[in-house]
Formats: C-alpha cells, structure tokens, sequence
C-alpha cells in the first residue's frame, strides 16, 4: 500500500458498523415517543366524543323510529312518533314560541353586547373593573341566575315591580301573562350571556388599526359615523357568525322556560326543547322525545353549516 493510500484511508475510514449510530436511535425513538403521545391525547378526545356526542346522536336517531321505554324491548315504529309529535297541539306553539324567542333574543340580546363593547372601547378610564362587572353574570350557574330572576319577577314583592312602583307604574305580571311571558324569558338569557358577546366584540374592536378611526375624525366624523362606517365593516365578519351562533344556541332554550313558567301560561313559552324533555321524562315516550330532538338537530345543522361556511370565508 502506497503512503497515498494510507492517507486517503485516515482521512476517511471505511465505516464497518451499522449505519445508524446510536444518536441516530435515539432521535428516532424520542420522535416515535412525541407522536404516541400526541395520538394518545388524540385519541382520548375521540373518544370522549364518541362517547358524549358522535353515539347520543346517533341513539338518538334511532330512538326516533322506535318505541322504548328502556325497561321492554324496542319496537321499530317507523315514522309513526313524527306522526305522534306532529299532530300534538303543543307541537305548532313550541316551534313559533322558538322562532319568536329566537327573533326576540336577536333584537334584544345581539345589538346589546355590541353596543357595550363599542361604549367599553370608548371608555379611558376602569376599563378592566367594566369588564368584570359585564362578564360577572357569566360565571354564575345558569340554575342561579335563573332562580335569581324568579325573584325579581316575583308579582309581589319582587325587584322589578317595585321599581315600576316607584315611578308609579302598575305591576306586571311578568310570567303569568302570555303578552309578557315570553319577553321576560329573553331578558334572563340576555343577562345570562351579555358578557360572552361583549367580550368578543370588544376583541374584534381592539383588533381595528387605529388609523382608521384618526383618518375618520380628521374628516370631522363623530362616535356613530365612526361606528356606521369604520366599526361595522372592520367587524362585519365577526358579527354574522355571532349571529348565527346566537340563532344555534337560542333554538335550544330549555332552562329559562324549564325552571321559570313551566312552559305556562297557556303554552306560552313552550319551546321545542322542554316539549321535547317533557315527551321522554313526563309523558314516558322516548320516541316522540327522539323524533322532536331529530327535528331540531336537522335545522340546527343547517344554520351550523351556515356558520362553517362563514367561518371559512373569514379565515381567507
């Protein structure tokens, strides 16, 4: 062997091992680690949605062609318990008390937390002690809050009566009246949730280059001209798919009229959910609770395929 070749083998050693070294290993089992257990935590979301959302669904379905009662063996029916809930006199008054409640919620409880946020988003001073006072209904069960406004409707001695007196105004009969039964209901879901939507306007205000609104007030342009023609189109977006959020999640009402009316006076505030509860733990028919819940479940899918549709536009 020639000094030439010996130099050239120093330099560079012929490799008789394996071709992976042991850092090699080890990087390959701490990757393979990383993934399992980013699968492991996937999966145990699957799971839980399998079990709490994908499988009630589906049940549910099925529950809606059958007559059950849990205790005997099921009987396929077929469409006889849409048949059943149909030709219920309650079944035209809770999709109207839904629809209105719905329609009602949009004109009181959407514009509300929108024209808060914009007041808070003006506001110098104590913006964050705002804040918690406006979010402060939000971390009270929604039991609470309910049961608190019973009180305040209360015929007798109850805080909005008396504040109608002191103006002298004659009492309401705020949840034993079909003419104000409903309305009453709205205004404890809009307290209810006033803070959420607040918060997320206030989000989407804080969000807008201020720019806009230095170029607005050097063209003499007051608080609502810079609301109308640099707040709504800067938010626009966001403000349909609050909306259509709000649609999905007043369609479901059911605690307001559950622990409030009863579904009373007259029907009044029967909504599609409390029939629907009342059909599967009153009435025992699973069956016609399933099909008024498969009802539901198809037109709130169509407003949250709306809303999916919105969403993609505005991540573009």
């Amino acid at each position: 062997m020639t000094v030439t070749e010996q130099q050239v083998r120093r330099s560079h050693p012929v490799r008789t091992t394996d071709p992976q070294s042991p850092d090699d290993h080890g990087a390959l089992r701490r990757a393979v680690g990383r993934n399992l257990t980013a699968y492991g935590f996937l999966c145990g979301a699957l799971i839980c949605f399998a079990l709490f959302s994908w499988y009630p669904m589906v049940r549910e379905v099925l529950l809606s062609f059958q007559e059950n009662n849990f205790v005997d063996p099921p009987k396929w029916v077929g469409f006889d318990n849409f048949r059943t809930v149909i030709e219920d006199p309650a079944f035209r008054s809770a999709w109207i008390n839904t629809a209105a409640f719905s329609g009602l919620a949009l004109v009181i409880g959407y514009a509300v937390p929108f024209v808060l946020a914009v007041v808070l988003n003006e506001l110098k001073h104590a913006k964050a002690y705002l804040r918690f006072v406006v979010y402060l209904p939000v971390m009270l069960p929604p039991a609470v809050a309910v049961l608190l406004f019973k009180w305040f409707y209360d015929p007798g001695s109850g805080l909005f009566n008396q504040v109608l007196d002191v103006f002298g105004i004659p009492p309401l009969s705020w949840l034993d009246s079909t003419s104000t039964a409903l309305v009453s209901l709205v205004i404890v879901s809009t307290w209810m949730n006033l803070g959420t939507g607040t918060l997320i306007y206030l989000a989407a205000l804080q969000s807008i280059p201020g720019d806009l609104y230095e170029s607005a007030e050097l063209d003499g342009a007051g608080l609502f001209r810079r609301v109308w023609h640099v707040t709504i189109p800067q938010t626009k977006l966001i403000l349909l798919v609050m909306l259509l959020l709000q649609v999905v999640a007043t369609m479901q009402v059911f605690i307001e009229p559950y622990l409030l009316t009863g579904g009373g006076p007259e029907n009044a505030t029967v909504t599609v959910a409390y029939l629907m509860y009342q059909y599967a733990f009153n009435f025992g028919d699973f069956g016609g609770g399933g099909a008024l819940g498969l009802m539901l479940m198809v037109v709130l899918m169509v407003f949250s395929a709306i809303y999916l549709r919105v969403s993609r536009e505005a991540e573009r």
